[in-house]
């Protein structure tokens, strides 16, 4: 049987402001690096307050990463340097590849009652592909594949594979896996994960426990979460929580009354260095200052301008 992996952090994402006043939850961020690699960021953009994300996110560049979008509900309206707009809407997943470079902007708006809810993704390029031509894919919601995985659970394959049905996201460097998962109460979930890969969950509704243990605090009293603490045991989550685990062959979850929903993310870590600021990642610090003097001098894109 697979080594069952062990929680290595638990941490609760934290109110930040981004773009032109978009308020939201930074689950990890810089200051996580290298911890998560090859992810690099991962903002919750949930809200029932238009104000808080109508301003959205005008034109910016990105360079070096990949930036993924996840809409629950609510919609997006998108354009960019290469020529691509539209919108996505509840289910839909925008997977754009920066590369060596691309202008964008996403402008949420919420639905009817008012409510946006959503999720932005950032994955590190290798130094391979930190220059390669950008790439955009815009995939609706009727084209991620939804597998009934035994006991009532469902998992919205994005990318990745389950039981053989694989999500339409493929041919990513970092070959990463991004699930929906779904949790009914009472059930237990075993999901096989490749060992050396760095795998993390973020609870978006219930509450669950990962790898059959219940945490506890110094002094021994059960909690219901930690807050950016490494554990010894596993803890029940609840929404707004990542957690990230060890080396292993799978992820155990099991819930009590509440059953929970979860992102499911692995990928293939890089090990490479570092060097970010705002909007572009690159591998060094000299690489940083020939991006931001190419976007001052109106030398970015490569292919194509706004």
């Amino acid at each position: 049987m697979a080594a069952t992996r062990k929680i290595r952090r638990v941490l609760t994402s934290k109110p930040t402001i981004e773009g032109a006043g978009v308020h939201l939850r930074r689950a990890f961020g810089f200051a996580e690096v290298p911890s998560f690699d090859p992810f690099l960021l991962l903002d919750d953009f949930r809200s029932g307050e238009p104000a808080q994300y109508l301003q959205g996110f005008p034109w910016h560049p990105h360079r070096g990463i990949e930036t993924i979008t996840y809409v629950l509900r609510g919609e997006v309206e998108h354009g960019d340097s290469m020529g691509n707009g539209g919108t996505i809407g509840a289910g839909d997943v925008q997977w754009m590849t920066a590369g060596s470079g691309i202008i964008h902007q996403e402008m949420p708006r919420g639905d009817a009652a008012g409510r946006m809810e959503g999720f932005q993704l950032w994955a590190n390029l290798p130094a391979s592909h930190k220059m390669m031509e950008p790439r955009y894919r815009e995939v609706k919601a009727h084209r991620i594949p939804e597998v009934a995985a035994g006991n009532g659970v469902k998992i919205a394959v994005i990318c990745g594979a389950i039981a053989g049905i694989r999500g339409p996201v493929r041919d990513i460097v970092t070959d990463p896996a991004y699930l929906d998962v779904t949790v009914p109460a009472k059930t237990e979930f075993v999901h096989p994960t490749p060992p050396g890969h760095t795998v993390f969950a973020y609870v978006i509704g219930g509450r669950a426990c990962f790898c059959q243990e219940q945490a506890t605090d110094p002094f021994g009293h059960a909690v219901e979460a930690a807050s950016d603490c490494d554990l010894q045991r596993t803890p029940f989550v609840t929404d707004w929580t990542v957690v990230l685990f060890g080396d292993g062959g799978r992820v155990v979850v099991s819930t009590e009354e509440d059953g929970a929903r979860f992102l499911l993310v692995s990928g293939k870590p890089i090990g490479e260095p570092v060097a970010w600021s705002g909007p572009i990642v690159m591998n060094t610090r000299a690489e940083l200052r020939v991006a931001f003097e190419e976007y001052r001098g109106g030398t970015f894109i490569r292919r194509q301008d706004v």
